[in-house]
């Protein structure tokens, strides 16, 4: 019998448990270290449960690829009376190749979800690079919070919707998160793997948004 996608997640969350209990360890910690004045900064022990969940979360990676076990979980997001079930790679498995197409495959509703909460809200790009000044087709603004978003017209937000291969949302009482990405599932999330893979975020909010990072 193969593991389903929420198995391994029960799995992954006792190993992570069972570590930080102190019940799994890796002795050869300081070995993947080669600089010893760091070895010395660290607390080794905790190095060591960090390095044994990871060892184990890699071998699920490894059952995933060879099971063909799916990354996905679904979340559900809702706005006043309005709600989307949608795709997300969980953030301790990989997806397949396959899982793509069904993040691909949702955009769609969440996107006529963000339509249908926005009305009348203001768009912001979510910790824009260069805040304070144009940023590519943004519009100014003269809002002088000190928030770290960009504000943008609802334009350049659709533009950015057009660009982007998947979507995913999130909400607060006031706020609506809307990301929108492209790229390699596995990578998008980090700024490093810019600009083959990425996630532009984009904040909805009847005033100027909260300073949580997005």
């Amino acid at each position: 019998m193969t593991y389903t996608t929420q198995e391994l997640i029960a799995i992954l969350d006792r190993e992570l448990k069972a570590n930080w209990k102190g019940k799994r360890v890796v002795l050869s910690s300081a070995e993947r270290i080669k600089d010893p004045v760091v070895i010395k900064l660290l607390d080794m022990n905790r190095v060591s449960k960090v390095f044994a969940y990871q060892d184990f979360r890699t071998q699920i990676h490894q059952y995933q690829k060879q099971h063909r076990v799916s990354g996905i979980i679904w979340r559900d997001c809702g706005f006043h009376n309005h709600t989307v079930c949608y795709p997300e790679i969980h953030n301790q498995l990989i997806p397949l190749e396959e899982d793509k197409a069904i993040l691909v495959a949702a955009k769609q509703s969440v996107i006529d979800f963000w339509q249908q909460v926005t009305p009348g809200m203001q768009f912001w790009l979510a910790n824009a690079p260069g805040k304070g000044k144009t940023n590519r087709q943004t519009k100014p603004t003269n809002n002088s919070s000190n928030t770290p978003h960009q504000q943008i017209s609802r334009e350049y937000a659709t533009k950015l919707i057009r660009q982007a291969e998947w979507a995913e949302v999130d909400a607060t009482r006031t706020e609506v998160y809307l990301g929108l990405c492209w790229g390699n599932p596995l990578e998008y999330r980090y700024q490093w793997a810019k600009p083959k893979s990425g996630c532009d975020r984009i904040i909805a909010s009847h005033t100027a948004p909260s300073s949580i990072k997005i």
